[in-house]
């Protein structure tokens, strides 16, 4: 039987850190996405996404994606759900993003940059028009 104190320091090698040698990961901000059967509208007005290398979380029935504006009509949309253990991202650290889980680290187009993530997050097309962002599922 395992003593407390191993049990302690067996629980915090994996027990979450969303921080970095730069400080802890900033929260993103969240939108909610609207299903249209085929993709997910966004619409950019009054978020983060109005900015070139804005970043947001977004929530909507068909699932959560993380949507960074990588130019004045662009957009990269990938899985927001950590592949590690299946929990949501919700942190950035500048243009990488931070699973608050366990501290896996993506960058924008959903590759590993850090464990324990065994793999890279799926990418999803998306379009950009009349300021709505649709991601196509």
């Amino acid at each position: 039987m395992a003593s407390g104190a191993a049990l302690v320091t067996l629980f915090s090698a994996c027990g979450g850190s969303s921080t970095s040698p730069d400080g802890p990961a900033s929260p993103l901000g969240i939108l909610s996405g609207n299903f249209t059967g085929s993709g997910v509208q966004v619409v950019v007005a009054g978020s983060a996404l109005t900015d070139v290398g804005g970043a947001v979380l977004v929530q909507s029935v068909a699932g959560v994606f993380l949507v960074a504006r990588t130019s004045a009509s662009a957009f990269q949309a990938i899985d927001g759900v950590c592949t590690h253990e299946g929990c949501t991202i919700t942190g950035a650290d500048g243009t990488t993003y931070v699973c608050p889980c366990h501290g896996s680290r993506y960058n924008r187009s959903g590759q590993v940059l850090g464990g324990p993530a065994p793999a890279s997050l799926r990418q999803y097309q998306s379009t950009f028009a009349n300021g709505v962002v649709t991601i196509a599922i």
